[in-house]
C-alpha cells in the first residue's frame, strides 16, 4: 500500500514538475495554484521543512536519508548544495524517472531543493522497492550507492550525534 502512495506521488509531482517546466510531455490542467503547492517556488530550505517533506512522502528509513543528506553537502553547505540544489549529492539519472534539469559541475541540478527531494523519492521507487528494514537499506547503500568503504559508519554516527531518529517517531 505504501509503495502505491509512493507511485502515486511520483506521477503527480511528475505531471506538476513538467507543467511548470513548460516540458512538451507536460500534463495540462493544473492550476497555478497546485503547481505552486507541489513545487513551493521560492520557499527557502530549513532543516524543518526537510523533514517535512520526508515524512509527507513517505521515504524509507528517513533518518538514514537525511544523515546522507547532511554528509554528502556538508550539512547543506557545499556548492552542489548552494548551487544545484542538490540535498545528495546525486549525478544525473539516466535510467529512470528524474526531476534534474541537467548536469552542472557533474552533478545532478534542480531548479528548486524540493525537486532533490522528489528525485531521491523517484531513486527509492526505482531502486529500494524491495529493500524493508533499516539493515537492507544500509546493506544497499554499502553496495551500490557510495564508493567509501566509511560510508555505513559516517551515516550511523551522523544519526546518532544528530538525533535524527527522533525526528521521524
Amino acid at each position: 500500500m505504501k509503495m502505491a502512495g509512493i507511485v502515486l506521488t511520483a506521477i503527480s509531482v511528475t505531471s506538476a514538475i513538467s507543467y511548470y517546466t513548460g516540458r512538451e510531455d507536460s500534463v495540462k490542467g493544473l492550476t497555478e495554484y497546485e503547481t505552486v503547492m507541489l513545487l513551493k517556488q521560492g520557499d527557502e530550505f530549513s532543516k524543518e521543512k526537510f523533514v517535512q517533506m520526508l515524512k509527507d512522502l513517505n521515504i524509507k528509513q528517513p533518518h538514514i536519508v537525511m544523515a546522507q543528506s547532511m554528509i554528502e553537502t556538508g550539512h547543506w553547505k557545499s556548492s552542489i548544495f548552494l548551487e544545484n540544489n542538490n540535498l545528495f549529492g546525486m549525478k544525473e539519472a539516466k535510467q529512470r524517472i528524474t526531476t534534474a534539469g541537467g548536469t552542472q559541475s557533474n552533478h545532478a541540478f534542480y531548479k528548486h531543493w524540493r525537486e532533490s527531494v522528489y528525485d531521491y523519492a523517484f531513486y527509492q521507487s526505482s531502486y529500494l522497492r524491495d529493500v524493508h528494514s533499516e539493515s537492507e537499506y544500509y546493506q544497499y547503500l554499502g553496495a551500490s550507492y557510495a564508493e567509501d568503504p566509511n560510508y555505513i559508519n559516517a551515516i550511523k554516527q551522523m544519526i546518532e550525534r544528530e538525533g535524527l531518529k527522533k525526528l521521524f517517531e
